[in-house]
């Protein structure tokens, strides 16, 4: 069996370390890789090196993806996974800064399962990480690969 874990996509240090403190100070203790760029998270997702998250299959249960990423953005990251018959049915959330409707269009249009803006707020950051890790990671059922 596939053990729950989580892919965090995100460039910004601040950012991976506020996450990681969400989900640690809210009980989510499923293994978290992050990797800081787009190109970064095709290379494990899709070719490159060898899968180390999880057992089994080799990916994330959940993937966390920033927008504004180095090297391939986040919506290239994205239609790449969904072009992709191994991915096309992978869980990803866009975690990100940016609140503006042409990005969210854009996600949802690329195939995106959710897309949740940071909050600047430290309370409400932490509470946003914690329930897309009781939905993604306890409620939701994915389809088998």
């Amino acid at each position: 069996m596939n053990r729950r874990s989580i892919l965090l996509v995100e460039d910004n240090p601040d950012d991976e370390e506020l996450i990681l403190m969400s989900l640690r100070k809210n009980g989510i203790a499923n293994e978290v890789e992050v990797v800081r760029d787009g190109q970064e998270a095709l290379d494990r997702l899709l070719g490159g090196r060898a899968p180390s998250v999880a057992e089994g299959d080799g990916f994330p249960t959940l993937i966390l993806l920033d927008l504004k990423l180095p090297k391939v953005d986040g919506l290239e990251v994205l239609k790449r996974l969904r072009g992709d018959p191994r991915t096309r049915l992978q869980p990803v959330v866009i975690l990100t800064s940016s609140d503006e409707e042409r990005d969210r269009v854009g996600s949802y249009a690329s195939g995106a399962n959710s897309y949740v803006c940071k909050p600047v707020d430290f309370a409400a950051f932490a509470e946003a990480v914690k329930q897309l890790g009781l939905y993604w990671l306890i409620l939701n059922k994915p389809p088998k690969a």
